[in-house]
């Protein structure tokens, strides 16, 4: 399985290289072909991922902003399996055979700040800014009223090629969490892991000692999946400062010293911190499977109907890997363990905010100007709290309700405007979910009715924003990387997305041969380091610093 990441990854490395599409280079950004209507409808297709149950070309929700906007959609769905879903995208791309609009999911699969740049350069995205002010009041409005997001999408030539999703998402912030099986550790009269050492005592005692009763060997004492796993971020954090995204796939690689940016890979802490996730992995506490296996297979295994076998995971949320909800209630038994303190003292977690760095909205040169304008007035609606509540939540009645008067908001200072039903009780299919997720408010969110019960399934949100207070002491902003806001000189921007795909792969491969033994960590460490820079290192933080000093200066 290892061998088929690897392949992928030089198969995507191939790609990004090579992120030109035939005669675009030479597009005229301001022409735009013929339109494509269907009845009084202008087609428009669209590269979107979608999982098993949602069927987007008869989606409630298709249908819905199909008559609202006079729009015939034409969707290509991928998987919401992170790798195929990007290697999809990048092969339309390079082929010439990408859609008039990508519409995607970010934790699934998005475009990077430099792949953004790229594509613009090479008339492949649309300008989105000129439309945005004469179709668009309610975007317009979000980009004037955030800075943040308006910096984040606004690239250095003034153009606003493609958008993220923003989401004020308290949660989301602090992303690399480890959720324990509590139930498990009252039977084994364990305490709460707070230390790395405490970790290990509790993991060995999960797969020797029985917790689920069945008297059988079969408890995991923590597994993850490749597309959500969190496991090198949270457990670095006891050595080292592990920047957002240092998972499996390594997103970031870049961390501040003072005003010097610098990568934490290299460095000795890192290196402690990778012997010891290897020392689980070769006790068999780290489930084989976290480094090979999909989303849908974690979540299998979360709802083996034998037995629950999952000791802890390190994702996002309880329901990646458990069915929220459970009949037997299996998914209230998990809770947040503490960022851990490791041997030196050092306690860290990461810092997520904005919560989206990714762009998921963008409009190719293959649309037509009645496409834009439909797909851009589309959008603006989604930017309403109306247009937030009835995409991502379904129409009201169906997906959510209005409050009762003893109902209570998750801010409990104001009064809540909406509540969610238990997704038992949402028929199938009728919401856009995270696809539509572009403007929602700290206002919107915390208005939300969430039950006290934090392991009621609709008081999840609550649950979270709990759990997440743990986190938040053990965030050291000044090591952050401003990445949202800080952008390449456009004149480097080929060349650092070629870097950053390459030490993405070279620093992926590395971590993940040394947490399994493949790589022998004291031998070969000094070695890996020095490769580094034979990939691109030195020159990638050079760019990056001189992206960030501009960014500081304010220019």
């Amino acid at each position: 399985m290892a061998t088929r990441s690897l392949r992928r990854a030089v198969s995507a490395m191939a790609v990004a290289t090579t992120l030109v599409a035939a005669g675009c280079s030479s597009a005229d950004k301001d022409s735009a072909p013929a339109a494509k209507m269907d009845g009084d409808k202008v087609v428009i297709t669209a590269l979107a991922p979608a999982d098993p149950d949602k069927k987007l070309d008869t989606n409630a929700i298709t249908t819905m902003l199909s008559d609202k906007f006079k729009i015939k959609f034409q969707f290509d769905t991928t998987t919401m399996d992170g790798g195929p879903a990007k290697e999809k995208r990048q092969i339309a791309i390079s082929s010439g055979d990408y859609p008039d609009m990508f519409l995607l999911i970010p934790y699934v699969d998005a475009f990077t700040k430099t792949e953004v740049q790229k594509l613009g350069q090479q008339g492949v995205a649309v300008p989105l800014e000129d439309l945005i002010k004469e179709n668009a009041p309610n975007l317009q409005k979000a980009l004037e009223a955030n800075p943040v997001l308006k910096g984040m999408s606004t690239a250095p030539d003034g153009h606003i090629y493609a958008l993220p999703q923003w989401s004020d998402c308290y949660h989301c912030t602090y992303w690399n969490k480890l959720w324990i099986n509590s139930s498990w550790l009252k039977k084994l009269n364990l305490e709460m892991p707070k230390t790395t050492e405490e970790l290990r005592t509790v993991l060995q005692a999960f797969k020797t000692k029985d917790p689920n009763g069945n008297g059988k060997a079969d408890e995991i004492p923590l597994t993850t999946d490749t597309q959500d796993s969190t496991l090198i971020g949270y457990l670095m954090g006891a050595f080292a400062y592990a920047p957002f995204g240092a998972s499996n796939g390594i997103p970031s690689l870049l961390q501040l010293n003072g005003d010097t940016v610098e990568t934490p890979v290299d460095k000795a802490e890192w290196r402690e911190g990778l012997k010891y996730i290897n020392s689980l992995y070769k006790e068999g506490l780290i489930d084989q499977a976290s480094f090979t296996q999909n989303a849908e297979a974690l979540q299998a295994t979360g709802n083996n109907p034998a037995a629950v076998r999952v000791g802890s995971s390190p994702v996002l949320y309880p329901g990646i890997f458990v069915q929220l909800g459970s009949k037997d209630g299996r998914d209230k038994q998990y809770d947040a363990a503490p960022p851990l303190t490791g041997p030196a003292g050092k306690s860290y977690t990461a810092y997520n905010n904005p919560t989206s760095t990714g762009y998921t909205f963008m409009l190719t040169n293959k649309s037509s100007k009645e496409a834009r304008i439909a797909a851009i007035k589309m959008l603006d609606y989604i930017y309403t709290d109306e247009g937030q509540l009835v995409v991502n939540a379904g129409p009201e009645g169906v997906g959510w309700v209005k409050p009762s008067a003893t109902d209570i908001a998750l801010d409990e200072g104001v009064k809540p405007t909406w509540k969610s039903l238990p997704s038992a009780d949402v028929p199938k299919n009728v919401t856009w979910d995270s696809l539509g997720q572009y403007n929602m408010t700290l206002a919107l969110r915390n208005a939300q009715a969430v039950p006290k019960d934090i392991y009621d399934e609709t008081g999840l949100e609550r649950r979270l924003f709990e759990a997440s207070k743990i986190y938040e002491p053990h965030v050291d902003k000044a090591k952050v990387y401003p990445e949202a806001q800080v952008w390449a000189d456009p004149s480097t921007v080929s060349e650092l997305s070629t870097l950053k795909t390459n030490l993405d792969s070279y620093v992926s491969q590395g971590e993940l041969g040394f947490i399994t033994g493949t790589k022998n960590i004291d031998t070969e460490w000094d070695t890996w380091v020095g490769g580094l820079d034979g990939v691109g290192m030195k020159r990638y933080l050079e760019l990056n610093q001189q992206a960030y000093d501009k960014y500081k200066s304010g220019k």
